[in-house]
């Protein structure tokens, strides 16, 4: 299962809007360096709703080829249709994926008696342990944390991934369910406070850029050095409300390009950062790395 620091891996693209394997494996290397303790591919940050599902399983290919079993692989499967997730899932498993990340389905939000039957009847279909992906800003419906006790019975439903932003849901999910269920901040800002109130860890959009910070609030935390892994986490601050001035994920792909590895444009509709945020990305990088972050 995941814990600790799982980046919420980019998708990186051609200059065509084609996925880039060599780039991606390139990414994929360099986070398991760095020491990162799994990936999470096809969440938000990974443009998911923008792939098609032979792209998504061409995607988790390379990733899952190129871990090689080093660190465990979450892939996101979710869907609109209880059917295509399921179909998705199914191929995912013969990939070679670790885990399923689903997200809740979103344009017409379901009911949460829907949503658990929707869960349910995906568990039942794989063997795969499932990670549930809570995003209400973006899908219309938030799973209770009634939802999520009754859910985290279901033996092959492991753990959610929290990306509400709100820190009370990230602790009712905690409180509601056993210890062997992991929780997980989805929410850069919430690593810190997610470990403090024992959760498991975070799934981070900002690891592919700066894995040291965030490993370093997870290990210091781990170590009992709160003030260091706090000063860590107010590191990313920045970072975050830079990545805000442009849809996702446009600036974190102008920030990993400037790191070094050429992760491309986002697919359209969204478009790269404009000459002046990307100005405002290499002036607040270089702050970063004169501080002795991502040296």
């Amino acid at each position: 299962m995941l814990s600790g620091i799982v980046p919420a891996l980019l998708t990186p693209l051609t200059e065509k809007h084609e996925i880039n394997e060599n780039v991606t494996r390139q990414l994929v290397r360099r986070l398991i360096d760095r020491g990162v303790h799994g990936l999470f591919t096809l969440g938000t940050n990974g443009e998911f709703f923008t792939l098609q599902q032979d792209e998504k399983v061409r995607l988790a290919s390379i990733i899952v080829e190129e871990v090689n079993g080093q660190i465990p692989v979450a892939v996101g499967t979710g869907g609109n249709s209880t059917k295509e997730v399921v179909e998705l899932s199914k191929r995912m498993e013969d990939v070679g994926a670790d885990v399923l990340s689903i997200i809740t389905p979103y344009f017409d939000p379901p009911s949460q008696n829907e949503l658990i039957a929707h869960f349910e009847n995906i568990a039942n279909a794989t063997t795969l342990p499932i990670i549930l992906y809570n995003m209400p800003s973006r899908t219309g419906v938030s799973l209770s944390p009634d939802t999520v006790e009754q859910l985290s019975k279901v033996p092959t439903i492991k753990g959610i991934k929290d990306s509400s932003g709100n820190f009370d849901n990230i602790l009712q999910y905690i409180e509601r369910t056993d210890e062997d269920f992991t929780v997980l901040s989805g929410t850069d800002s919430l690593i810190y406070w997610t470990l403090l109130a024992g959760g498991d860890g975070a799934v981070a959009a900002t690891a592919n850029i700066f894995p040291d910070i965030a490993l370093s609030i997870y290990n210091n935390w781990k170590n009992g050095d709160y003030v260091k892994a706090q000063e860590a986490q107010e590191a990313l601050r920045d970072i975050r409300a830079l990545s805000a001035k442009a849809t996702v994920p446009a600036a974190y792909k102008k920030m990993l390009e400037y790191r070094g590895i050429p992760a491309g444009p986002p697919r359209a509709p969204v478009m790269e950062a404009d000459e002046l945020l990307t100005r405002e990305i290499e002036e607040l990088l270089k702050q970063y790395e004169k501080r002795g972050w991502g040296v």
